[in-house]
């Protein structure tokens, strides 16, 4: 649809669904979820496995289509861990796994089908064995992930570093680079005398945020009837 044309109780009564369903089937699957969690769609969120934990502020965007999955390994010695630091936001489309560890810090953003493995899921020689070789990730402070890009295991990726659309990471990128291409490689460094605003700044005023966020929503839905938005689901015309 180009325009959302729930009226303002409805879309406020489907916000509270996601969080009702994140609270009581996400969760419970996690090792841990911090406060401040908005979890689009969480339906479409998809856990396997223990040690998973995400911190505070944390938004995940899903998609019917583009589900969201994270997954850890426990198989003879190896069991996967997951941290998601504060503030961070994955897109729809993410997949993270692990079979030793994967450190994500705050403030991290994961654009749309972006990848982090932390092993090589079969054995280089013996396609028989599961996992393979498996070395743990880092990603420091405010690392931005970009589209489709891949980070491969062993990698850590310096605080404030940017990874390029499709890239694929197969070794460290240090801090406040820009970094691209298959391998990616140090494209740019980051202007030092620029500041970096993280996301942790949208969330210093908790308050004032969900304030205006209502503002928005009132602004954009309140003339928007229940009839109007049933007959656009079931018969829309051109230019809904």
């Amino acid at each position: 649809m180009i325009s959302d044309h729930r009226p303002y109780w409805l879309k406020k009564f489907y916000l509270l669904l996601e969080r009702r369903y994140a609270r009581h089937f996400i969760g419970p699957q996690l090792a841990s979820l911090g406060d401040g969690y908005h979890l689009m769609k969480p339906w479409n969120i998809r856990l396997h496995g223990g040690h998973i934990a995400i911190g505070n502020n944390v938004h995940i965007v899903t998609a019917t289509d583009r589900q969201v999955s994270l997954s850890t390994w426990h198989f003879e010695q190896h069991q996967g861990h997951i941290h998601i630091g504060n503030h961070c936001l994955l897109c729809p489309g993410v997949r993270i796994d692990s079979a030793s560890r994967i450190d994500i810090g705050d403030n991290c953003m994961l654009a749309a089908g972006s990848y982090i493995t932390d092993a090589d899921w079969h054995d280089i020689y013996d396609r028989t064995r599961t996992v393979g070789n498996t070395v743990p990730i880092t990603l420091a402070d405010n690392v931005w992930v970009g589209d489709g890009a891949i980070i491969c295991k062993g990698v850590s990726i310096g605080a404030n570093s940017v990874i390029g659309a499709g890239s694929v990471v197969t070794h460290d990128i240090p801090a406040n680079v820009i970094a691209a291409g298959n391998p990616a490689r140090v494209v740019k460094e980051l202007d030092p005398a620029r500041e970096l605003v993280t996301r942790s700044r949208i969330f210093e005023d908790q308050t004032a945020l969900q304030t205006r966020n209502d503002q928005i929503d009132r602004y954009f839905l309140t003339s928007n009837t229940f009839w109007h938005w049933l007959r656009v689901r079931l018969r829309p015309r051109q230019g809904d």
